[in-house]
């Protein structure tokens, strides 16, 4: 039985919240829990309840390459608008495991050295190693969006950056790392609220950024180049999945669950012990 047989979901995340031919982002309700009928405390238990799952899943990961020969690693790929809830993620699902066992890279606008190589340069340098579970923090996707939204490279280079993600995404599945790709969907309104709050709390001042509400002002643009985004690069091996984020509470879930499907999946082995384990009790136990 897996995790997910034991809460409120209906439908396992992974399959609610994958997209498929068709998708149109504006049909998502950023309200909507897809998958789940429970409320906030529900989700709040599942969590919680969800943690010792993940911890437990991510040991067996780090372990089977630490301990033994496994090369394989998880991915987890997260884009959003600002607010949308990328800080809680990290810090109540990726935050609940060993952090030995993750590689979180945050990127940025490109260095003057990053700028001199190919967009994917500055990935394929921050990719997990076998053991490990990846986060980016934004990703190669913003050469995609903020690209084509701030018309930072010619059309034509966007077009062969799907292309290219598509294709460098592939091999990165056939080097034994599974992909999770999320993008968490909030409404503009939500948006705006989160700001205002923002602004209104002195200790959260630091978190706000002016440029922030010029990107606002780019919305409809940004939903465009999202739109393309997931028409163009969800694929087999690295699908897509749009989660409602005004809910915080079930964007944390989902997150926990979609990260719980993927390693169930890759299903990870305890390495066996290179040694004789009763030989070795019985020199314990004589010392």
């Amino acid at each position: 039985m897996s995790h997910d047989d034991a809460t409120s979901w209906t439908i396992p995340p992974s399959d609610a919240l994958r997209i498929g031919d068709g998708f149109r982002l504006s049909d998502r309700d950023p309200e909507s829990t897809p998958g789940y009928e429970g409320k906030k405390a529900d989700g709040t238990a599942d969590l919680e309840e969800g943690t010792p799952f993940l911890d437990g899943m991510q040991e067996r990961l780090y372990a089977a390459s630490v301990g033994g020969d496994s090369k394989d690693a998880l991915l987890l790929v997260v884009q959003a608008m600002d607010t949308a809830g990328k800080g809680g993620i990290l810090r109540h699902v990726i935050g609940s495991v060993d952090p030995q066992g993750v590689h979180l890279a945050a990127f940025k606008k490109p260095t003057e050295e990053e700028l001199a190589h190919d967009f994917l340069w500055r990935i394929e340098k921050q990719l997990p190693a076998a053991g490990k579970i990846g986060v980016f923090d934004r990703s190669h996707y913003e050469d995609v969006l903020i690209g084509r939204v701030r018309s930072l490279v010619p059309p034509e280079e966007i077009e062969r950056r799907y292309e290219a993600i598509n294709a460098f995404e592939a091999d990165v599945a056939g080097r034994g790392i599974r992909i999770v790709k999320v993008m968490l969907h909030i409404s503009k309104d939500e948006q705006k609220t989160r700001l205002q709050a923002r602004l209104d709390r002195p200790d959260k001042h630091w978190k706000y950024n002016p440029g922030d509400v010029d990107e606002r002002l780019r919305w409809d643009d940004y939903m465009a180049a999202y739109q393309t985004v997931l028409d163009r690069t969800s694929t087999e091996v690295a699908p897509w999945h749009v989660i409602p984020a005004n809910r915080k509470w079930y964007a944390r879930l989902a997150v926990q669950g979609l990260l719980l499907d993927a390693l169930e999946k890759i299903d990870p082995q305890w390495p066996v012990a290179d040694f004789d384990v009763e030989v070795e009790k019985a020199r314990l136990a004589a010392s």
